[in-house]
């Protein structure tokens, strides 16, 4: 199976909650299954965005999940709290130089055209409650998964550690985000084979 039927499968098998099939639905008319999960980085390819929800859910249920809590919350969050990145990159071309051979290649490229810049986090809270109820941890999880990267975290705001201190869900999503991107996904760049 590719990214995009494990992504459906997972939805499918551990999220049941009341608006979730039209949240599906929803996506599949978007471009998340096809986008990137970020510009130059990790997931920079076609499909990164999906294979990098499906990493970060592996990772946060591999790693993180205790018995007794809820394998819902963890599909939730793992699987959708990139949602923000649906139709929020435009793909493109660029020139350059390969030192190896002395020519020029083109290359592709992702550049932001975000139409709705609600933040990072809070899209994606946003996005997912216009189809369903979320639960006040897994909104805490989605909200803060950047961390440090946050543009909140990065500007003195306190909150974070907040969320972190009272939602460990939220923690737990971080670290899973990190673990996915910087250890099982490396090289994955199209754009940047760093």
């Amino acid at each position: 199976m590719g990214y995009q039927e494990d992504f459906i499968s997972a939805f499918s098998e551990h999220i049941h909650r009341d608006g979730a099939e039209a949240l599906l639905a929803w996506m599949q008319t978007t471009d998340f299954f096809t986008a990137p999960a970020s510009t130059r980085f990790h997931g920079a390819c076609e499909g990164g965005l999906v294979m990098h929800s499906l990493n970060v859910y592996q990772v946060l249920c591999s790693r993180f999940y205790t018995e007794g809590e809820n394998p819902e919350s963890y599909a939730i969050c793992g699987l959708l709290h990139d949602l923000c990145k649906a139709n929020f990159y435009k793909p493109g071309f660029r020139n350059v130089k390969n030192d190896e051979t002395n020519t020029w290649e083109r290359v592709p490229t992702y550049s932001v055209a975000d139409a709705f810049p609600y933040g990072h986090g809070e899209k994606s809270v946003y996005l997912i409650e216009r189809f369903l109820r979320l639960k006040p941890a897994e909104a805490m999880a989605i909200r803060w998964h950047m961390g440090g990267f946050d543009d909140s975290a990065r500007g003195g705001s306190f909150a974070i550690s907040e969320a972190y201190r009272a939602y460990p869900l939220a923690v737990k999503l971080h670290l899973a985000d990190l673990e996915a991107t910087y250890l099982v996904e490396k090289g994955t760049s199209a754009v940047n084979r760093r």
